[in-house]
């Protein structure tokens, strides 16, 4: 159709070649976090990555996930961060005060540094729910945050190397954007 306008579409790709990785992962119930940490790595590596372009940090538990994730977002080594860990639910409101203060903490870590962090913490009543999203029923957590890192750390470069009129535009007010013809 002649005249109609279509949307400026930017997608990130999955390919991690020339990408730096940095993954943070906690120690505390590390049968679950190695894990998603091996599928993470594997995503990575099967998506192009090289050993040399992951580095992985380890940390006591999910609680220290955000100071770590951005310190290394930080250095400006990294196209982007996973941040990974386990919280079960016990007797106490201790589960709720660390989910709670983990994921803030990783969401103010990328956006007051612009790195992405994906979150790959896992926060389960059970330990078998834990075991499902490691890799044994629901796929594996740590493998789908690998993807998403790439995924992010591609659109965020595309973003990067598009930032002048398209950006701009993109950021217009509602009804002053400008659209690509087709």
């Amino acid at each position: 159709m002649a005249g109609k306008l279509l949307p400026v579409k930017i997608e990130g790709g999955l390919s991690a070649a020339g990408l730096r990785f940095g993954i943070v992962v906690s120690r505390f119930n590390s049968f679950i976090t190695d894990r998603l940490l091996a599928a993470a790595v594997d995503a990575l590596e099967r998506s192009g990555a090289t050993s040399a372009d992951v580095d992985v940090v380890r940390v006591p538990g999910a609680f220290e996930l955000p100071l770590l994730a951005k310190k290394m977002a930080l250095t400006g080594r990294y196209d982007a961060l996973v941040a990974i860990g386990c919280v079960l639910r016990g007797a106490t409101s201790h589960y709720d005060y660390v989910c709670s203060e983990t994921s803030r903490g990783l969401q103010l870590a990328q956006m007051d540094t612009g790195v992405p962090v994906l979150f790959c913490v896992l926060t389960c009543d059970t330990l078998e729910q834990a075991i499902d999203r490691a890799g044994l029923k629901g796929g594996n957590k740590g493998f789908e945050a690998g993807l998403a890192a790439i995924e992010m750390a591609r659109v965020s470069q595309k973003l990067r190397a598009n930032s002048g009129a398209s950006l701009k535009t993109a950021a217009a007010p509602a009804g002053g954007t400008k659209r690509r013809k087709k």
